[in-house]
């Protein structure tokens, strides 16, 4: 007998909730119906406009280009010799955009590991930017961005960034490739 009493309750509670959500006119209290003009806004409420989000290219990592791995002197290939490695993954990006020029705030995640040849300090990393508008680079710029291995035991993570200025006027097609830039092979 209580569980039809509570039922009971449950719905005559939710039968007066609904209830009280449409009373008034057809709009409920949204301020529509047939015969009543809609509620007026506050004076001091500005009034909204549409907004459209402007275009910020994305981020890419080029194949072969995520991981670059450094090895002692003339020892290439060899897993007992890797000095370091470094990687890249996650990344954003936020735009700004004037009548002349687009900047892209790039953000990419990284991370370093010391090898069996590895040594704490500051490690130099070959960060390669480019930007391209369909087939048409229009950014390209190397940078030894330094990152700190405090201990060789234990993996650092990074965040490098990079603020680029392209053309205000690029295309939909417009892509940001971020990654290392690999040793030449002899």
């Amino acid at each position: 007998m209580s569980v039809n009493v509570s039922r009971g309750v449950v719905a005559v509670s939710l039968m007066m909730v609904l209830s009280g959500c449409n009373a008034g006119s057809l709009g409920g209290g949204l301020g529509l119906s047939s015969s009543e003009p809609a509620a007026a806004t506050p004076a001091a409420a500005p009034a909204q406009q549409a907004f459209v989000q402007g275009f910020c290219p994305q981020i890419s990592l080029r194949d072969g280009t995520a991981v670059y791995r450094s090895y002692a002197r003339g020892k290439e290939g060899d897993a007992e010799q890797v000095v370091f490695q470094a990687s890249l993954a996650d990344s954003t990006r936020s735009c700004a955009r004037t009548e002349t020029t687009l900047t892209v705030n790039a953000l990419i995640q990284g991370r370093l590991v010391s090898g069996p040849q590895g040594k704490a300090g500051t490690i130099n990393l070959p960060v390669r930017v480019t930007v391209t508008d369909g087939g048409q680079e229009v950014f390209n710029e190397l940078e030894q961005y330094p990152v700190s291995l405090a201990d060789v035991n234990t993996p650092t993570q990074f965040v490098y960034t990079k603020a680029i200025n392209v053309p205000g006027n690029v295309s939909g097609m417009t892509r940001v490739f971020i990654g290392f830039e690999q040793p030449k092979k002899k």
